[in-house]
């Protein structure tokens, strides 16, 4: 663990240390995020922080990751440099959603192809075993476009995207250093760094927010580790300590809060006759700031949640993954009509 531990480290100080400069060249630039009707910040504030992330985790993961891995990971890196372009492209001048979706399958592309990572089988879910080639790249494709959008979806919030990010990234890199994953292990640590020092400056009141640049590299970069967990888990032995019999759905419980949330705006978007992908204040941590709570006591709720998410799944490691799964849509679901009838309280009371 001293390697990982080093890697969240050394992030930490890259990030940290450029964070102030990116913040006074924002705003000598004027590259701000300006209030508007569907935004819950009130102030202008610095969008380009998702650049001291990427830094900080780049830089630590070539230091400590061992130069004879370099070749087998450099088309992570790679993939994560091409959305990295994006999100800096998009948050200097907005990009049009088609040519974003163009860009994340580009990115999805390399390491779906040179790095070979891809969803082979459906892992027993639902009697599915084997998947033919042309379904296997189809549904790895959408997992890479669903996870990297989810999570910049739920950006929306001081300090919400970022601490979802770091409960995620530590689940996944302590369990992959258990099974012997070091490379993958280190990847997470070092990005977790970064994110945990931008989160000084982006915790209430903000002083910067991720922007795309962010958002969608902690978004591809959660999509790689939630497929490379779901492959390495479902080949581990059976008698490993560590292997969790439901892959899919473990899966789902470190990553559930942006996944939850999507679906929820989904379903009440096309409820209401909307389009799916039209903005609105729809969004979980929107509904929770309804019931009085503060961005950070929102962004603690959500955190929570998460950490009783990956709590059951640990405790129902044996258990698989059509249990898991549907008693994630169960309990999701009952969360969620639970959240809408205190805002219906909340506000019948008023």
């Amino acid at each position: 663990m001293a390697k990982e531990i080093a890697a969240a480290i050394t992030s930490f100080v890259i990030a940290f240390l450029i964070v102030p400069v990116i913040i006074k060249y924002s705003l000598r630039k004027n590259l701000v995020d300006i209030p508007g009707r569907r935004k819950i910040h009130k102030k202008v504030t610095p969008s380009m922080g998702g650049i001291a992330i990427f830094i900080g985790f780049f830089v630590s993961s070539l230091i400590w990751t061992d130069i004879q891995e370099w070749g087998y990971i450099k088309f992570i890196l790679v993939a994560l440099f091409v959305i990295f372009f994006i999100g800096v492209r998009d948050d200097l001048v907005p990009l049009r959603a088609m040519v974003k979706l163009v860009g994340q399958v580009m990115a999805a592309s390399l390491v779906i192809f040179l790095f070979d990572l891809r969803i082979r089988t459906f892992y027993g879910l639902f009697g599915i075993e084997e998947l033919p080639l042309a379904a296997s790249y189809f549904i790895t494709y959408l997992t890479f476009i669903v996870i990297t959008n989810s999570f910049n979806l739920i950006d929306g919030l001081d300090g919400l995207a970022g601490t979802i990010a770091i409960v995620a990234l530590l689940a996944f890199g302590i369990w992959f250093f258990l099974v012997d994953q070091e490379i993958f292990s280190i990847l997470a640590f070092a990005m977790m760094g970064s994110i945990f020092a931008f989160l000084i400056f982006n915790w209430e009141p903000s002083e910067v927010f991720m922007g795309d640049t962010g958002a969608l590299v902690i978004g591809m970069m959660l999509a790689i580790l939630t497929i490379h967990f779901i492959n390495v888990n479902y080949s581990l032995p059976e008698m490993t300590p560590y292997k969790f019999k439901g892959s899919v759905g473990t899966a789902a419980c470190i990553i559930i809060i942006p996944l939850v949330d999507t679906l929820r705006i989904v379903i009440l978007r096309l409820s209401k006759g909307q389009s799916p992908f039209k903005p609105d204040k729809s969004h979980v941590h929107h509904a929770i700031m309804r019931l009085g709570m503060t961005h950070s006591q929102t962004t603690l709720i959500l955190g929570a949640v998460q950490i009783f998410y990956i709590s059951l799944a640990i405790v129902f490691n044996s258990l698989g993954d059509i249990y898991i799964v549907s008693g994630l849509l169960v309990l999701s679901f009952v969360l969620s009509v639970t959240l809408d009838r205190l805002i219906l309280n909340r506000l019948s009371s008023e």
